[in-house]
């Protein structure tokens, strides 16, 4: 009983500790950076975590089950996906930026029978009366991937038990999506307050894309090698 708590709470607090990743963070930012009120940041975060926690869920739990190891290749693989994703996210950054100017594309948008327009919309998809953005998600799920493989290792390493291994895994799923949804909402609140203008907001989307660019070409590189 006290390890799997044990389990559990370890998983909870380097879950956390692990939405602070930089590759999490450089592919957040270019989806804060669009500017979204803290409660909105905070859902993408948590949208990322759901996402990344899907991932884990899948390929973790069912290493664990299967006391397997993920293939070297196939880490290698997942880490290369997401440097093309974070050199995707940073470049679709800098050119909607730039090309966006201070008001951003608008473009019809509808709920339901009502049509109406507004300036950059995130691709989603309706939930009954609810919106689910995409974009983080599929982020999460990528990230996910690439970290399935070191998890299970780790637990099945320093776990007493499959079921401890499990409790890890999934505690550690859900610090992350707590961890990743207070960052966001912490940097988007930050930005409002300290950014003047939409000016200054096309700068902070091309930095936050330039950072994610070479983030990603840096990351591709240690992959292959």
């Amino acid at each position: 009983m006290w390890s799997l708590a044990a389990a559990a709470g370890l998983g909870l607090v380097l879950g956390a500790r692990h939405a602070f990743e930089p590759d999490h963070l450089a592919a957040v930012s270019t989806l804060v950076a669009e500017r979204p009120r803290p409660r909105q940041a905070a859902a993408l975060g948590a949208l990322w975590g759901l996402g990344h926690s899907a991932a884990l869920a899948v390929v973790g739990v069912a290493l664990v089950a299967a006391r397997a190891e993920l293939a070297p290749a196939a880490e290698r693989g997942f880490e290369l996906v997401v440097a093309a994703m974070l050199i995707a996210l940073g470049a679709r950054a800098i050119v909607l930026a730039l090309r966006e100017g201070r008001r951003g594309t608008a473009r019809p948008h509808a709920h339901g029978g009502h049509t109406h327009v507004h300036a950059g919309a995130v691709p989603h998809v309706h939930v009954g009366a609810r919106s689910l953005a995409l974009r983080p998600l599929a982020v999460g799920v990528i990230h996910g991937l690439a970290g399935s493989g070191a998890l299970a290792a780790l637990a099945m390493a320093e776990m007493p038990s499959t079921a401890t291994a499990l409790a890890y895994i999934a505690l550690f799923g859900l610090g992350a999506t707590v961890g990743m949804a207070a960052v966001s909402a912490v940097a988007a609140l930050s930005l409002g307050r300290l950014v003047p203008g939409a000016a200054a907001w096309r700068r902070v989307r091309i930095g936050s894309g330039t950072l994610a660019v070479a983030l990603g070409v840096i990351w591709g590189a240690l992959a292959i090698s």
